[in-house]
């Protein structure tokens, strides 16, 4: 069966989605983040900052197109992932793509609980983070409402709340 792909602005909730639904459905589950980190020994902000986000967007392109060939499994991808490159249509193409959608003030409340390095946060304060949190989801939303289903993910503040949007994803497939 095709993969099923999750995309979504940072710390929408794509990795702790797709670890539930992947159990749920007994399949593997993969983060583009960590099988490039793995591959390439790095963590994606030393990436990052080496070799500037045109080589990683480039670099991510080439191991999206490795992972999302895999059968059977749940993909979760980079907040920017489906936004370079033609890398949504191809997306579309060898998987069933969702897009979990959340407002900024949710994606904001997100981030300040999100234990990870975000290079593209870096020094910036509460009214600044918001600014651009906004205004990069305004520019990145044409390229997430092309994924093939969309799922509101505002109401995610609980691991019932995971388990809920897990089911749906899965009632959408027929699963």
């Amino acid at each position: 069966m095709k993969c099923i792909t999750l995309i979504g602005y940072m710390c929408a909730g794509k990795t702790t989605v797709g670890k539930a639904l992947a159990k749920s459905l007994g399949r593997t589950f993969y983060d583009l983040d960590w099988y490039i980190e793995e591959r390439f020994h790095k963590r994606v902000p030393e990436i990052f900052a080496e070799e500037g986000e045109e080589k990683f967007r480039d670099l991510e392109r080439r191991m999206l197109h490795e992972v999302a060939e895999f059968e059977d499994i749940v993909l979760s991808c980079g907040g920017g992932t489906p936004c370079f490159f033609d890398n949504i249509d191809y997306l579309n193409q060898v998987s069933e793509t969702f897009y979990l959608k959340a407002s900024p003030e949710t994606l904001c409340r997100h981030i300040a609980m999100s234990r990870g390095e975000r290079p593209l946060l870096k020094g910036k304060s509460p009214e600044e983070l918001k600014t651009f949190v906004a205004t990069q989801l305004a520019q990145r939303a044409p390229f997430y409402e092309k994924a093939a289903h969309t799922v509101d993910i505002n109401v995610l503040s609980s691991f019932d709340d995971v388990t809920d949007i897990a089911t749906h994803i899965r009632k959408e497939l027929g699963l």
